[in-house]
């Protein structure tokens, strides 16, 4: 056994809570023993427990409703259920309500056990992940400046609300851990997270991931697997990319966010879900419903609370604290000594653009803590590590091109706005934002600098 553990069983016969205390002190545990919720109820309000196992079918107050009550207590506890008269209805709403694990009558000695050892191993590791993300601060947004400040003051008015929030921003800028964020402050803090990249997926895999399947549905499908939306039930669910959903599914994610219900593949009746959605997608959504490429209707359920993160470039105020940040944190995972760096070298950071944004950011700050020789991080440290243009000169290096004043002016100009189109995947509208211009004077700007945006966009398209 892993270690002693101190158990509450609650069973209305004798027999049953006689053998299971029996074989738990026997195995090295502590055990509890009750004959009712009401007094399990009790119990749980005056002593912490590292594992409940309940009986569901007893007089009074069954096993499913103390269940229900000890979560609105707060009781942190995993809970076991078991039944002599387990069927699928019993065993699905026990799992919703919060059960770790559902066992049927007779249990033999050494599954209980198995049971209740992995029960409490799985415990103990969310226990230690939650502190070591506290230690770390995985999921903490770090900010100095007004930009963020903005940011955090609607995320802050979001967040107690139920409204379902649209995240846009760059690749890199965070927007998942934005919507975790909105998760862990609001009322539903306490239910389950849960992400998928729409892009990631495939589109034929795509329906069961949401929406789940039944076992033999379709070829491969050995077994039944619970979708996203049941996995997020009382929580909150992050669709990431969702401008990159295929159309045929948005028409069912639709049907999902009107009825709050979801019916898995190869299922014969509708599953009710309570969820939370919160949707992120670095694309102007706006141009594809112009462009039929996603559902104007879908666009107004998911629209209702827009958020917009700025890339990076447009938040530098904040990059000392984000180095400081991620500094910290590499050196924790690692046990690394702290290394300092030299004010030409965060000069050096604070000046570059950041194409990938905060996530590149946190890469450079691992690649630099690697590099650092002599107990710093100087200026020939930071250009060493910094991405090489094709020519083999660093990202920082200074003026382009040769000739007139004016010609190099333009030359620049238009590397500007083509790898401002390219990391906006041409969004013109982000783009125009990021380079400070009206969207009309971007294309202005492009036709006089003989830049072809249609060309640019049929080579995206392919």
């Amino acid at each position: 056994m892993p270690r002693k553990a101190h158990l509450l069983i609650v069973d209305d016969e004798a027999n049953t809570l006689a053998s299971l205390s029996r074989a738990f002190r026997l195995a090295g545990h502590e055990a509890t023993v009750c004959d009712s919720a009401a007094k399990a109820l009790e119990l749980a309000k005056g002593k912490s427990f590292d594992l409940i196992l309940s009986d569901v079918v007893m007089p009074g107050k069954d096993g499913l409703t103390l269940l229900e009550e000890l979560k609105q207590q707060g009781v942190t506890a995993p809970v076991v259920m078991m039944s002599g008269q387990a069927h699928i209805e019993m065993a699905v709403r026990a799992t919703r309500l919060g059960a770790l694990d559902f066992l049927e009558k007779p249990i033999s000695s050494d599954k209980l056990l198995l049971t209740v050892d992995n029960a409490l191993k799985l415990q103990r590791l969310e226990n230690e992940n939650q502190q070591l993300r506290q230690r770390l601060g995985k999921h903490e947004i770090v900010w100095k400046g007004e930009a963020m400040r903005r940011v955090m003051a609607q995320l802050e008015r979001v967040a107690a609300s139920e409204s379902r929030v649209c995240i846009f921003g760059e690749t890199g800028t965070g927007k998942e851990l934005v919507a975790r964020t909105i998760h862990e402050r609001s009322t539903r803090a306490a239910g389950p997270f849960v992400t998928l990249n729409c892009a990631a997926v495939p589109a034929e895999l795509i329906e069961s991931e949401l929406f789940g399947h039944e076992k033999g549905s379709f070829t491969g499908a050995s077994g039944r697997h619970v979708g996203k939306f049941e996995q997020a039930d009382q929580g909150t669910i992050f669709l990431d990319e969702i401008g990159d959903m295929p159309l045929n599914m948005q028409a069912k994610l639709l049907r999902v966010l009107e009825e709050g219900e979801v019916e898995r593949i190869g299922g014969d009746k509708p599953i009710v879900v309570n969820v939370r959605v919160v949707v992120a997608t670095h694309r102007d959504l706006e141009a594809r419903v112009r462009e039929e490429k996603f559902r104007q209707d879908l666009f107004h359920r998911v629209y209702v609370f827009p958020l917009v993160l700025p890339p990076l470039r447009e938040r530098r105020e904040d990059i000392a604290a984000l180095v400081e940040h991620f500094a910290t944190q590499v050196c924790a995972q690692n046990g690394w000594k702290p290394v300092p760096f030299a004010p030409d070298a965060m000069e050096a950071l604070q000046s570059y653009t950041w194409p990938g944004n905060v996530r590149e950011l946190r890469n450079m700050v691992e690649r630099l803590m690697l590099l650092a020789a002599e107990g710093q991080v100087d200026l020939g440290t930071v250009q060493m590590a910094m991405p090489k243009t094709s020519a083999g000169s660093s990202t920082l290096s200074g003026p382009v091109g040769s000739g007139p004043l004016a010609e190099r002016v333009q030359s620049f100009e238009r590397e500007v706005i083509l790898a401002e189109l390219k990391r906006s995947h041409h969004n013109m509208s982000m783009a125009a934002k990021a380079l400070g211009l009206e969207r009309s004077h971007l294309y202005k700007k492009a036709e006089q600098l003989g830049i072809d945006l249609r060309a640019m966009r049929r080579e995206l398209q392919e």
